[in-house]
């Protein structure tokens, strides 16, 4: 039988437990048609397309920005807050690094499946 993985390893623990118990549950409960292999070249290519997306997302627009709101006095129920915008760059290396990387892992996930 084949389960799918999570973090916490919880799922195949029932799935194990529930089909080793005399119980009416299915002999196939958890399984997914997918092999641990393909579930990971899905995830690498998933990965691969999110570094092209922010790389390329990195060099169009440079970086973005963000509104922090900060309290400058508070004096009993009276409270002045101020909003502050942050901006943050995201340097040319970054993006075309993203990018070279995302290109790779979808080279090689594809070669490999």
């Amino acid at each position: 039988m084949r389960y799918v993985r999570y973090r916490t390893g919880l799922f195949r623990d029932v799935c194990l437990n529930a089909t080793r118990s005399s119980s009416s549950v299915p002999s196939d409960v958890g399984t997914t048609g997918f092999n641990e292999g393909e579930l990971n070249m899905n995830s690498i290519r998933l990965l691969a397309i999110a570094l092209l997306l922010g790389g390329t997302l990195g060099l169009v627009y440079g970086g973005f920005s963000y509104t922090k709101d900060t309290t400058a006095v508070k004096l009993g129920s009276l409270e002045l807050t101020v909003k502050e915008q942050k901006q943050v760059n995201i340097p040319l290396w970054a993006g075309i690094g993203a990018i070279v990387a995302g290109g790779l892992l979808l080279l090689t996930a594809s070669k490999r499946g």
